[in-house]
């Protein structure tokens, strides 16, 4: 692995979403889904290498679990990281054809203290999947998941939602990107301390103690870097 370190032609925080451009197109894309409030709920980075708790572990088998939800889905490298995951996603299928979805709606539960999508299990028929759809969906996949380790498990509660509204995305044009981005999947964990969605670096930023958004959660795990 190369020593790079933030990277901010990969790791901005900022959309980057090209207006007019059709995220149904078959092609790769670099996706980022972080935390509300930038709390560490995932497990925690020891020596170089992520090491996901009970929750970050139920994170990753989600994202993993996704292209069996959409069938013109593929995976490529992720990453869960303490209160974000990295990953490429290949939308492969011709547009037009069926998939199997999860239907949501919205609703409130008092025990996450916010919204959560409540979710129909069943299999829909529609266009092929955009980028947003499959965010939409692991987005409510795992807060329904939480929610039910908060009841049943003892997961510390959110604050008014899971995950960030937004989402950050790429769209990987050439090998070339594709390459440099599979690197930095690998190498976040090593990365984690001169991330800026770490909130200890956040703090550092703007002058603080770097003492940001807490990093919660049990410090057991097991270490998590995805290959395709």
């Amino acid at each position: 692995m190369s020593n790079r370190r933030y990277d901010p032609k990969i790791h901005h925080r900022r959309s980057i979403r090209l207006k007019g451009y059709d995220y149904s197109l078959p092609g790769t894309y670099f996706a980022t889904i972080v935390v509300q409030d930038r709390v560490c709920l995932f497990g925690h980075c020891e020596k170089n290498r992520m090491r996901l708790n009970e929750v970050g572990r139920m994170v990753a088998e989600e994202w993993e679990d996704l292209p069996r939800r959409f069938s013109d889905l593929e995976l490529g490298p992720f990453v869960v990281m303490p209160n974000h995951i990295h990953g490429l996603i290949d939308l492969v299928g011709n547009v037009g054809a069926p998939f199997v979805c999860v239907g949501a709606r919205a609703d409130h539960d008092p025990a996450s203290g916010g919204e959560v999508s409540t979710l129909t299990r069943r299999a829909t028929t529609r266009v092929a999947p955009t980028l947003g759809s499959v965010v939409g969906a692991f987005k409510s996949l795992t807060t329904v998941q939480y929610i039910r380790g908060v009841r049943t498990r003892g997961w510390i509660p959110f604050r008014g939602r899971l995950w960030q509204r937004n989402y950050f995305e790429e769209i990987v044009w050439d090998d070339e990107a594709l390459e440099r981005i599979d690197d930095y999947i690998l190498e976040n964990p090593e990365n984690w301390p001169n991330d800026p969605e770490n909130p200890m670096t956040a703090g550092r930023r703007h002058g603080g103690t770097g003492r940001g958004a807490p990093c919660v959660g049990a410090r057991t795990g097991h270490d998590q870097v995805s290959g395709s």
